[in-house]
């Protein structure tokens, strides 16, 4: 793997890594109501367009690490709805 696909590999992990207490803490405490649907639902797309973009230039630290965020941000959204 080239220096530059592990520093994207570093930087996507940390940034993906970042959502997972959220996303735990609102699991845990069954509420979501401080959470903006604008918010997560423009954040969600914009992983979308990077996801796409990713499978575009095929860069791996780009998809995975896209993937797995957007992911994490719709089960956030999926949360808030269901915990409503």
């Amino acid at each position: 793997m080239q220096s530059n696909d592990l520093l994207g590999m570093l930087a996507g992990t940390l940034t993906t890594v970042s959502f997972v207490p959220q996303v735990i803490k609102t699991w845990k405490s069954r509420s979501a109501k401080d959470i903006s649907y604008g918010m997560f639902t423009l954040f969600s797309l914009g992983v979308l367009l990077w996801l796409a973009y990713g499978l575009t230039i095929q860069s791996t630290p780009i998809v995975v690490s896209n993937l797995v965020t957007l992911i994490l941000a719709l089960g956030i959204i999926l949360m808030k709805a269901w915990f409503k």
